[in-house]
């Protein structure tokens, strides 16, 4: 009975209505403040930033919004050097403010590499090289030597290049290779439906040279498939090393590959072929 007889005393409860009262005030006060440290409900649209430098871009007031963060430069002649090619957040997105800002710049000069030693190597060893050291391989030069399909010389620009001469990235660099003093004539190789990557390795790695490149349908590289090969795969004429190969391209988007493919012949290189594609 002392005890209900407590709880419902007069001062008892104008006490813990006081206390619920006070804590009530600390949760809303303690929610205002996140909600003002915090910016709730408050967000801007991020603008687009690509094509601007980075001075460019302090130079506008509200910018000082978000900080900035350089990730990453590639190098491209048709663009500004110093500018923005790619930023994260996208533009247009809802952010709050002081947001970071990741951005990737054009680089003002171009990425420089190391020439690798491609002498004595294999064709495919030595297009191996050439591509892990962001290098394109170019023509193909054969000459009379006992050891066939082996780099002689390495050319940049017609001269010779020496092992460790830092040149430009993705520099071409053409091959003098070794025909083995034999005289023997090579099969085309298969190329229909391959992207342009793929196509030329394998040009270069069967010892053929790309010829001439069209584009039928766009100049869009990811899409854009081997349509048309002259001389064709199937050609019961064989070819020196060296020859060159012209190809002509399709968008996979507007042409269906898989319907070629199959009539072309459904032996197990069309199904690897089509694997690849789809």
């Amino acid at each position: 009975m002392n005890i209900i007889h407590f709880l419902i005393n007069k001062k008892f409860l104008i006490h813990l209505g006081i206390s619920i009262l006070l804590i009530i005030v600390l949760i809303w006060i303690v929610m205002k403040f996140l909600d003002i440290y915090t910016r709730h409900g408050e967000s801007i649209i991020v603008p687009d930033y690509t094509g601007l430098t980075i001075s460019e871009i302090d130079s506008v007031e509200f910018n000082h919004q978000f900080e900035f963060i350089i990730i990453d430069s590639v190098y491209d002649s048709q663009k500004k050097g110093g500018s923005v090619v790619m930023q994260d957040p996208l533009p247009r997105s809802k952010v709050k403010r002081n947001r970071k800002i990741y951005v990737s710049l054009v680089a003002i000069l171009p990425e420089q590499v190391p020439m690798p030693n491609l002498l004595d190597l294999s064709l495919r060893q030595a297009i191996n090289e050439l591509e892990s050291g962001k290098l394109k391989t170019g023509k193909l030069i054969y000459k009379p030597s006992f050891d066939k399909n082996a780099v002689l010389e390495q050319l940049f620009k017609g001269d010779t290049i020496l092992p460790g001469t830092i040149i430009e990235k993705g520099s071409v660099i053409d091959l003098i290779l070794g025909n083995g003093l034999i005289t023997d004539k090579i099969k085309v190789p298969f190329l229909i439906g391959k992207n342009q990557k793929e196509a030329i390795n394998t040009v270069k790695i069967s010892s053929f040279n790309i010829g001439e490149e069209f584009f039928l349908d766009s100049n869009d590289l990811v899409h854009s498939r081997v349509y048309m090969q002259n001389p064709s795969f199937d050609s019961k004429e064989y070819f020196s090393p060296g020859d060159t190969i012209n190809l002509w391209y399709r968008s996979d988007e507007h042409f269906d590959f898989m319907k070629l493919l199959i009539s072309l012949k459904p032996d197990t290189l069309i199904t690897d072929t089509l694997t690849d594609i789809y």
